[in-house]
């Protein structure tokens, strides 16, 4: 190979090394502040690279702080994904519920940003669909599961389908890592998490709904 022919090749690998390791610094400086406490000298710094490196890649903080949530979102997503890959038809619900619990991200850092993400979601539409994206696919791959194991493990009645479902499961998880911000006990945090999910998916599936239909507010 040419020298013309390799360079592009090493220009791409260095850039991405950069990239990568600006998301890393801005995930400790932001877990570490809190995006709007932070700016674009300080995660220079914390990468130990130049305003130059930085803007070779993102054109702003709030670009780079998009970059940084998709990629832990995505993370988190492929996670719970894998986890429910296994199995036949018949869902062995304890089973699924430890292999979620045991690698879903509960990392109060990422929780610090993730909140922060969440405030400034709630005070700007474009980037609430960003969040809400991710919410949707998170969602989906819990419903698809439960979709695929309905006619071997079905859904408690009182939370209607797979939908409904997944909704819980999701509201569920928030709820801990709520509790985990504030105590910072992981472990705690993983226990409770996989008791709560067992009992929402398993106790209760003979009562009957009582209501008329289903909400899902998350």
């Amino acid at each position: 190979m040419t020298a013309s022919g390799g360079a592009p090749q090493r220009v791409t690998r260095r850039r991405v090394q950069t990239r990568a390791r600006l998301l890393d610094a801005a995930f400790t400086v932001f877990a570490a502040k809190g995006f709007g406490r932070v700016s674009i000298e300080e995660v220079c710094e914390a990468a130990g690279f130049s305003r130059g490196a930085f803007y070779s890649n993102f054109a702003t903080l709030d670009e780079l702080f998009f970059a940084l949530y998709r990629e832990r979102a995505d993370l988190i997503a492929q996670q719970v994904a894998d986890a429910l890959a296994g199995d036949g038809p018949d869902l062995d619900v304890p089973a699924s519920v430890d292999r979620v619990t045991d690698v879903l991200l509960l990392d109060v850092d990422w929780l610090l940003v993730k909140t922060d993400f969440l405030v400034h979601a709630a005070r700007d539409p474009a980037v609430a669909d960003i969040l809400l994206d991710h919410r949707t696919r998170l969602r989906h791959a819990i419903a698809d599961r439960l979709f695929r194991a309905r006619g071997h493990t079905p859904v408690p009645a009182v939370l209607g389908d797979a939908d409904g479902a997944a909704h819980a499961v999701v509201a569920a998880y928030d709820g801990v890592t709520v509790q985990l911000l504030l105590d910072k006990d992981v472990d705690r945090a993983r226990m409770w998490l996989k008791q709560l999910l067992t009992a929402l998916l398993i106790d209760g599936s003979t009562h009957p709904a009582r209501t008329n239909g289903s909400t899902h507010p998350v």
